[in-house]
């Protein structure tokens, strides 16, 4: 009863505020502001069982239209009925509820508290010890995107991620790393996490020979062909998708056959359910503060962008446009709707929920690798971590919580910084070095990584057309004879053929249909390395020297030697793949500082090697140690689980020896996919 009227208090508070500015309110006494705080309260316990049954089959959209228009009803009802308040205008309510959830946002802000922590509270009064019963442990993963194994170490000593350096101190958890291969993308690492093959990803975005066009892993109609491909070759190795056991999946690019997924490129869709996002629209003044925090964030990135250029912080890249935006949905609503949503499963007790959180790898890839905006979001999820923990405490299963990320991240000048032009019109100016070679073209493929994500808010929450046109976004197929497509992935640039046989040429016939091409790539300021094949032989070719893959023969000077004794059979491994380019492009490396040059606008990038974007984390319970067998010894002086297939089987061992369920292996021949229920594929 007691923190039941405690938790009274910070509404009140802002409606007690929000009347001493708003005219046409009257207050008699505060103690009536604690009645309103109780009708809401009390409003949005009653509303939801009966909106229930309406959102499962109305969508997303509605959900939230519904959700503020009940907010509003409520605060007018608050405002009216309860002895001395008084409200004498409908334009006065609308200002009281943009001033209450304003005041909420500010006050969070000045005690420090996280603005999701509201999910913890609700879960902890309806649940304040975990109800004893037969269910078995159950596991939550938290992808942190982007996070780099010595970027942890530096965030514990300057304490932007308490909740895991008190877990880590205490001797709860364990941090170790662990290799992202080639390619270090989000697309690979959760294809290797969740179905536990990354076979076949090349890079973010590719030409892919199959389809005959550019294919983007972070558009929805992309990353569904994608997801079904490692379903598949997961299927034949005799595996199910890592949270096929009554899974959930949320806002990651692919569901792992989960049940339930939610804000998963690979599986949105318009329309579905709209039950899982209604506490979260209908609890008070919850999706104003999102709003509220989303324009923010919009400000806060234009004075921060204005202070690196004040500054003159180099390297740096301009931040306007889009991103702006972009970041503000990230760090604001799509972070809250993560954190209400995996609440929402774990009171419900599902076996097993994976979710990733963007906000640091969208800002670092604008701001830098350590940049003081960039922590800043790291601590953002570092305090989503700590109120997940909370609900996972009093969910009806034991959970246990492992922390990973996917790729880290290396920061440099921009290739177009330090060439003075983009790598597509580099490649263009060498294929017409020769009249009888000024026909040929030039296609490429550039795109934010976060878009996806927003394809999928628009899928979920706008009208049909809008969302029909996000799911359904492509590149064009190849237009035909003597094209050249250059398709641009952080700090690598992948050049494809399509009129060459799975869009590949050898060196040899590249060097006489285009005789310009390998040399004057090779001379360009910004160009490491360029790996082709020779004589069906992959090999990396540098400025003054030339390394094969295959036996590890070096003529010269090695062009591999800043990326470390990994790289060559990472890039022979990925120069195997069917989907594998003609030329694999990767940026100059600076051997003492790791910087690298992001083919694309980003001051910190990854999907190549160098730097710390293959140095990814894994956080796990102390108790579940990582077993040897797994760990690659390859390198003297490094031990360590190589590859995102060896964490999906680390994962899926720790499972099975905690009890925490896991798929069958599938029958030969089962059909491939998942129907998730009641439409919870979003």
């Amino acid at each position: 009863m007691r923190d039941g009227l405690w938790s009274l208090v910070p509404t009140a508070f802002a409606l007690g505020v929000s009347a001493a500015l708003v005219p046409g309110v009257r207050v008699a006494s505060p103690l009536w502001l604690l009645g309103a705080a109780a009708v809401l309260g009390v409003g949005d316990f009653l509303v939801r069982p009966v909106l229930g049954p309406l959102v499962a089959v109305t969508g997303p959209l509605v959900t939230v239209l519904l959700g503020v228009a009940v907010q509003l009803l409520l605060l007018h009802t608050a405002l009216t009925v309860v002895p001395g308040l008084e409200l004498t205008s409908i334009g006065a309510l609308w200002q009281v509820y943009l001033w209450t959830g304003l005041v909420g946002v500010a006050s969070r802000w000045v005690v420090g508290a996280g603005d999701s922590r509201w999910v913890a509270r609700e879960l902890l009064r309806r649940h304040p010890h975990r109800a004893a019963g037969d269910l078995p442990p159950g596991l939550l993963v938290v992808q942190v995107d982007g996070l780099s194994l010595p970027l942890l170490r530096f965030c514990l000593q300057a304490g932007t991620t308490p909740t895991l350096a008190r877990w880590l101190r205490t001797g709860t958890h364990r941090a170790a790393g662990w290799r992202a291969q080639l390619p270090s993308t989000t697309p690979a690492a959760q294809a290797g996490i969740l179905h536990g093959t990354s076979e076949e990803v090349p890079a973010f975005r590719w030409w892919d020979p199959h389809l005959r066009r550019v294919l983007v892993a972070n558009r929805p109609a992309d990353a569904a062909i994608l997801e079904e491909r490692a379903r598949a070759a997961g299927r034949a190795a005799g595996r199910a998708g890592l949270l096929a056991a009554d899974g959930a999946s949320v806002g990651n690019v692919f569901s792992g056959d989960a049940p339930h997924a939610h804000l998963v490129v690979s599986t949105s869709r318009a329309g579905g359910s709209g039950r899982p996002y209604l506490r979260y629209v209908l609890r008070p003044f919850v999706l104003l503060r999102s709003v509220l925090l989303t324009v923010g964030e919009v400000v806060k990135e234009l004075y921060q962008g204005w202070q690196q250029r004040v500054r003159r912080v180099e390297p740096r890249i301009p931040r306007r446009g889009w991103y702006v935006l972009l970041r503000a949905l990230t760090n604001a609503v799509l972070r809250d709707l993560n954190i209400a949503l995996v609440a929402e499963h774990l009171a419900q007790g599902r076996a097993v929920v994976f979710v990733d959180f963007l906000d640091y790898d969208e800002v670092a890839h604008h701001a830098g690798v350590a940049r003081a905006e960039s922590l800043d979001a790291l601590a953002g999820v570092d305090r989503a971590l700590n109120t997940l923990a909370e609900v996972a405490a009093a969910a009806p299963r034991d959970y246990r919580v492992v922390v990973l990320s996917d790729h880290g991240q290396a920061q440099g000048a921009t290739f177009e910084q330090v060439c003075g032009r983009r790598v597509q019109d580099v490649v263009a100016d060498l294929l017409h070095a020769r009249p009888e070679t000024a026909s040929s073209t030039v296609s490429t493929a550039t795109g934010a990584e976060v878009r996806g994500r927003v394809d999928v808010l628009v899928r979920d929450f706008g009208p049909s057309g809008t969302a029909q046109r996000a799911g359904t976004r492509q590149e064009p197929s190849s237009r035909g004879a003597d094209e050249v497509v250059v398709v641009t992935a952080g700090c690598t640039a992948l050049l494809s053929v399509p009129d060459a046989p799975g869009g590949r040429m050898d060196l040899a016939a590249l060097g006489a249909r285009w005789p310009a091409l390998v040399p004057g790539l090779l001379a360009t300021p910004g160009v490491g390395f360029v790996v082709g094949r020779r004589d069906g032989v992959p090999v990396a070719l540098g400025p003054r020297g030339e390394h094969d893959l295959l036996t590890g023969a070096v003529r010269g000077t090695d062009p591999l030697a800043a990326v470390g004794p990994r790289a060559a059979g990472e890039l022979a491994h990925v120069m195997g793949f069917a989907t594998a380019p003609a030329l694999l492009v990767h940026s100059a490396v600076d051997a003492v500082t790791g910087e690298v040059h992001a083919f694309e606008e980003q001051v910190a990038s990854h999907g190549g090697l160098g730097g710390w974007q293959n140095d990814a984390v894994l956080v796990h319970p102390a108790d579940w140690p990582l077993d040897g067998d797994l760990l690659d010894r390859a390198v003297p002086g490094e031990e360590q689980l190589v590859g995102a297939g060896a964490v999906h089987e680390q994962l899926v061992r720790w499972m099975r020896r905690a009890g925490v369920p896991v798929a069958p292996a599938p029958a030969p021949g089962e059909r491939d996919g998942v129907v998730a229920e009641e439409g919870e594929r979003a």
